[in-house]
């Protein structure tokens, strides 16, 4: 059945999709936010005790209740400063070292960093054999992004492409499927850029530029960004940047600020 699905996946309008649900997911007409709302809270059943607002209907839009603050207190990072926190809530997919720049993805499938990064060459040499974690955000997950580690913005662009659904299935069937998109997630925004979504399908990878007053450096713990619907992170660090914790393996639950492991070998 998975087939089938992935299948129609490839015909169906992708990117229109994406600006119908922007537009319908950040509607404040009472009664059309307050239905989507009421459904995803059915079918998902998030965890709102340590919301900032804890009442889903008190939301203005579906996005504002979907990328939901947490309490003061709610997430507390290590005070090592050479421990790595989550970036986000989510489940560990996979964590480990690259092979060469290649990145496993799902159920033996690789990727490589080129082709995840669409960087300079300089970058991705640097990263060659290092340390890379992938976390999946689930829909009922927190959707706010946080420094893993105290740092500065160095650069940051937009690469193009097709949208599937985030699942191991997608990853069987799509031919170099990146798990950092989904279908219907075609927007995240950044403390640095405000939001980020393409009007239309662009082919081209595009430099962002900080277009905010915030500082280009962050703390470890300060928010940074968002995800508008849901998504996937990945941590890359080289050769030696990282030794992951033991308990790092796939289908560990992680929030905000756990411990992920420690800088160095």
């Amino acid at each position: 059945m998975g087939g089938w699905i992935v299948a129609l996946q490839y015909l169906l309008p992708q990117h229109l999709l994406c600006r119908w649900a922007y537009a319908l997911t950040r509607c404040e007409t009472r009664w059309f936010k307050n239905l989507l709302i009421r459904c995803f809270v059915r079918a998902y059943r998030p965890a709102m005790d340590d919301a900032l607002e804890r009442e889903p209907l008190r939301y203005a839009s579906f996005n504002a209740f979907f990328t939901r603050a947490l309490r003061d207190g709610a997430r507390a990072f290590d005070p090592d400063p050479r421990t790595i926190g989550s970036a986000c809530e989510g489940t560990v997919s996979h964590a480990g070292l690259m092979r060469e720049d290649q990145l496993l993805q799902a159920k033996g499938s690789y990727y490589s960093l080129e082709a995840l990064l669409a960087a300079p060459g300089p970058l991705v040499q640097s990263l060659r054999a290092g340390c890379f974690a992938t976390l999946y955000l689930a829909p009922a997950d927190y959707h706010r992004l946080h420094m893993p580690l105290a740092g500065r913005l160095r650069a940051a662009w937009h690469v193009p492409g097709r949208l599937f659904s985030v699942n191991e299935a997608a990853a069987a069937r799509v031919p170099q499927l990146l798990l950092v998109g989904a279908l219907f997630v075609g927007s995240m925004s950044t403390i640095w850029h405000g939001q980020i979504t393409p009007a239309r399908a662009v082919r081209a990878v595009r430099a962002l530029e900080a277009s905010t007053h915030a500082d280009l450096w962050q703390g470890r713990g300060a928010e940074f960004g968002r995800f508008n619907m849901g998504s996937t992170v990945i941590m890359l660090f080289p050769p030696g940047g990282v030794r992951w914790d033991s308990s790092l393996v796939p289908g560990t639950p992680v929030r905000v600020g756990a411990r992920l492991g420690l800088l160095g070998r």
